[in-house]
């Protein structure tokens, strides 16, 4: 979004669509949650009552889209509005606010349970059911070994969420060191740095010549390549001849082993070259969606509450609201 790689945003649109928050005014048709309480509300909007809603495909919603028409010509179909993702996916404010209106607050607010923190419910609003979603993607098995492209905070929730679902290795591939280490001694990840290492070579010693089982991308279009297909890349995007990197993608697809799985979690745009020959030849299943983040909640808060998992380990920076802006270089890698 900052990087203004997310289309039609508009002067003043407001940001932030992660976010929990207190309840002070609710709609007279409003039944489910009350004023007072602490709520996390995921970033997707939904109705609840559609045939998607019904199958808990929340993301692919038709009804919380004002405009579908502006979704239609590049995706086929409508799907859910999310908040603060341009006018392409319903022109919704976000939470970089004092005050943020909930629509559908029945389907869309879940309450925190007192022994769950702020901070700790946050993360539950996008990034941990993202990261929770690209790891039940993987139908994980005992002894199962997963390799996570990213460790932002979707791909380290998918880390841990793939080792509460009986991975045996959970392999880390990024280019930072800080959150290389974080990955390692918060999950016992596997760290490899792809800038140091060859990551094809390093996924086949580590999984017996096999590769790995499962492969997530929490990447998507902001990967950092390598060498001259870096600068290609980039320099397509500057020009506006292209949103997306595949980097990340293009090397999950090519280190998962035979009739392994890969999830794709990182955001895309319009990327038009995609290695389908190699997908059809290996026998792989790609699984991908936007967070279906009403599915998980209700899961991810009870993990919480019972500490299993505490993503407010993740936190780096706090801001107020005035000192946002000028704080968002911190925190970009």
């Amino acid at each position: 979004m900052i990087d203004g790689l997310i289309p039609s945003m508009k002067d003043g649109d407001i940001l932030g669509h992660e976010f929990m928050g207190e309840i002070v005014d609710i709609g007279r048709e409003v039944k489910r949650v009350k004023v007072g309480q602490r709520v996390v509300v995921p970033s997707f909007i939904v109705c609840g009552s559609c045939w998607y809603c019904q199958h808990q495909l929340y993301s692919c919603c038709d009804n919380t889209h004002p405009q579908p028409e502006l979704g239609e010509p590049a995706l086929g179909y409508p799907t859910a509005g999310i908040y603060a993702y341009s006018h392409a996916f319903g022109g919704y404010a976000g939470s970089h606010a004092e005050y943020v209106r909930v629509p559908f607050a029945d389907n869309d607010c879940f309450v925190i349970p007192d022994g769950v923190s702020d901070e700790q419910a946050l993360f539950l609003s996008d990034a941990a059911p993202t990261g929770y979603m690209g790891a039940d993607f993987c139908n994980i098995h005992p002894g199962d070994i997963v390799a996570v492209w990213g460790c932002g905070g979707v791909g380290l929730m998918a880390q841990q969420s793939a080792l509460l679902m009986g991975a045996e290795k959970v392999i880390a591939i990024d280019r930072l060191p800080e959150r290389l280490a974080f990955a390692q001694n918060a999950f016992g990840a596997i760290p490899l740095d792809y800038t140091q290492v060859d990551v094809p070579e390093a996924l086949l010693e580590l999984t017996g010549g096999r590769g790995p089982d499962s492969c997530i991308d929490a990447v998507g279009m902001e990967a950092k390549g390598e060498g001259l297909t870096q600068i290609y890349d980039r320099t397509k995007q500057l020009l506006h001849l292209q949103t997306d990197v595949g980097a990340a993608l293009r090397q999950a697809l090519y280190c998962c082993r035979k009739a392994g799985t890969v999830a794709i979690l990182g955001v895309y745009g319009v990327m038009d070259k995609f290695p389908v020959g190699l997908m059809i030849n290996k026998s792989l299943t790609i699984r991908t969606a936007q967070q279906h983040g009403q599915r998980y909640v209700p899961t991810l808060l009870d993990l919480v509450a019972a500490g299993k998992m505490n993503p407010a380990l993740m936190a780096t920076h706090r801001f107020s609201l005035e000192e946002a802006p000028p704080g968002l270089p911190d925190v970009q890698a």
